[in-house]
């Protein structure tokens, strides 16, 4: 799995979402490491604690985080939590 992929699950998982997947690490080249880092922004969080935001992500991913996803960092905001984090 590349981080394209993950964007794209994470994306048709969770409404209106956009999602940002890096490696924040070298992944080792058989795969059996796959480290993936997220910030994911989606009006779908507002009114979510930051755990159910997680498992939003968590579910979008679904069967990957147990297959193909070693570990995920992730970081989730709501399109003004966003715009205002800085």
């Amino acid at each position: 799995m590349d981080t394209e992929e993950v964007e794209t699950r994470i994306e048709a998982g969770i409404d209106d979402a956009e999602a940002s997947v890096t490696l924040p690490r070298v992944p080792d080249e058989n795969h059996e490491d796959a480290h993936f880092a997220a910030v994911v922004v989606s009006p779908a969080f507002e009114d979510k604690t930051l755990v159910e935001q997680h498992q939003m992500v968590y579910d979008a991913l679904g069967e990957a985080m147990t297959t193909d996803i070693h570990a995920l960092e992730m970081k989730t905001f709501t399109p003004e939590e966003y715009r205002n984090r800085n």
